[in-house]
């Protein structure tokens, strides 16, 4: 599905829709006058943890009313990814969560949980110990093509933050010796799966500039920067601060940013 003639909006989850499991407050009616203004807004994200249907689910627990085809996961980007390259039911892996065993199922690959394998994908997990980078690790010595979901060092939750995707990449690749593919934001693979789904022009929502923002100059589309997640005015610590010069729309949330950017989009 393509986004048609009219300016889609890439918005992140993490940081702008919700923090953890409590959403943002303000964010739902964000979404909902977006779309009055005729918008179609997809959800992008660098959280490869759940499944697309788990991801559904929280959006409309949110109250945001959302279906599978308005959701494109780094997962989804890292088995589109290996997919092209790899035979069909080739073994994975997936040192990472559900998000990333559904969509390695869903190319036809095969998700293991030990060597021997072709490749290794990383992304976010709670359950990751040194067992798990023992395995991961040794299979990319082997030889095992290694692929991150994303980069990001953090992921914000209430209260603050914990380590992100980014974090456990990096012990693989220090154990490995070798430095990851990255699947999502801002890179390649997830730039694809954006233009495929929403379209040729639009503008990205995000919390954090160097994935959001970076994904936002891949695309050639506007940045609009929100204050809810890992950016600060001041950056909090782990976080980051507002870019100089700033993205041409800043905002404390995504409720606040939605009016001004729907008056902009619907005007193009």
């Amino acid at each position: 599905m393509t986004g048609g003639d009219r300016p889609a909006v890439c918005c992140d989850l993490d940081g702008v829709i919700w923090r953890g499991d409590e959403p943002i407050p303000g964010a739902a009616d964000g979404i909902a006058q977006l779309r009055a203004a005729r918008l179609r807004v997809g959800f992008v994200s660098n959280n490869s943890s759940q499944p697309v249907g788990d991801v559904v689910a929280k959006l409309v627990a949110a109250g945001v009313p959302a279906s599978t085809e308005d959701v494109i996961t780094s997962a989804l980007a890292a088995a589109s990814l290996l997919a092209s390259s790899l035979e069909p039911s080739a073994r994975v892996l997936a040192c990472a969560g559900r998000g990333v065993v559904e969509a390695l199922q869903a190319e036809g690959l095969e998700p293991v949980d030990r060597p021997p394998a072709q490749a290794v994908v990383v992304g976010l997990h709670r359950g990751f110990d040194f067992d798990e980078l023992d395995r991961a690790s040794a299979a990319v010595r082997a030889g095992a093509r290694f692929v991150a979901t994303n980069l990001d060092a953090t992921y914000p939750v209430p209260g603050g933050m914990i380590p992100g995707s980014g974090a456990i990449a990096a012990a693989v690749a220090t154990a490995s010796g070798r430095a990851p593919e990255v699947a999502g934001k801002p890179e390649a693979p997830m730039v694809e799966l954006v233009r495929t789904r929403l379209g040729s022009s639009g503008v990205v929502v995000g919390d954090r500039p160097s994935s959001d923002g970076a994904l936002a100059d891949a695309l050639g589309w506007p940045f609009a920067l929100v204050l809810s997640g890992v950016t600060g005015r001041d950056a909090p610590p782990g976080g980051e601060s507002i870019p100089n010069p700033e993205p041409p729309y800043v905002a404390d949330d995504l409720g606040t940013l939605a009016p001004r950017l729907a008056a902009a989009l619907a005007a193009r």
